[in-house]
């Protein structure tokens, strides 16, 4: 969890718990669960009052970004945590993610302190802190994951999200994972990660199973979900 540059494709799948079991069964020997097993990731996805990172997002752009701040598990101020900016361009994901303390990363996110070292990443985010005025924790979203690598191939990745929730009050990861459910129990968030091409076995498998590519974004459907419920902005 520790690279701070990533380049490479992210396909979205929306998988029933059904469809979840079988892919697993018939990933053995090709894939397995990484080091880290079941993991709970917590964000904060920052914005605009007004939400325009992701209403410009849910718009589908050649060119989309995003700012938020990444714990794994419920983090304490000393916890490690990742700030990431990604962007997505004609398909290709590019993320730049850099790493401090966590009550260190929400005093630079929030108050603005400089963070006690610099880089050429932070030079990036602190661009778009100032590009886009008034950016702020607009959400929390949380949910369960388990990643799966390939055993020959370390670059092909496979994550599993479920048990996702999200709240747009109690901005602050070390108050827990509490908040509103996103999805219906049973059913799973798959994403694809790869440099290239699918691997032809790994595309056999998901036709099989009748599994297919969809277009989803846990932030984008909390957001309009948030709007449903009569959220405003």
């Amino acid at each position: 969890m520790s690279e701070s540059v990533f380049e490479r494709k992210e396909i979205k799948y929306i998988l029933t718990n059904e469809q979840h079991e079988g892919l697993v069964k018939e990933l053995e020997g090709r894939m397995e669960a990484d080091k880290y097993g079941l993991t709970k990731v917590c964000n904060i996805y920052f914005d605009t009052p007004n939400f325009r990172l992701i209403r410009e997002s849910i718009e589908k752009p050649k060119y989309k970004e995003k700012l938020r701040l990444r714990t794994y598990g419920i983090p304490t101020m000393d916890s490690p945590a990742f700030i990431e900016l990604k962007k997505k361009l004609m398909g290709m994901v590019h993320k730049r993610r850099e790493i401090l303390p966590y009550g260190e990363a929400m005093e630079y996110l929030v108050n603005g302190v400089i963070p006690s070292r610099w880089s050429q990443i932070f030079e990036e985010i602190d661009w778009v802190l100032y590009f886009y005025e008034g950016l702020a924790p607009a959400m929390v979203l949380c949910y369960d994951r388990i990643a799966y690598v390939g055993t020959e191939d370390p670059q092909l990745r496979l994550t599993f999200d479920s048990n996702v929730t999200f709240r747009t009050d109690d901005l602050d990861l070390m108050h827990g994972a509490h908040g509103q459910k996103l999805l219906e129990d049973g059913t799973y968030i798959m994403e694809l990660k790869i440099q290239d091409a699918m691997p032809l076995w790994l595309s056999g498998i998901l036709d099989k199973l009748k599994i297919y590519p969809g277009s989803y974004t846990k932030y984008g459907n909390a957001y309009k979900k948030f709007l449903n419920d009569g959220g405003i902005v």
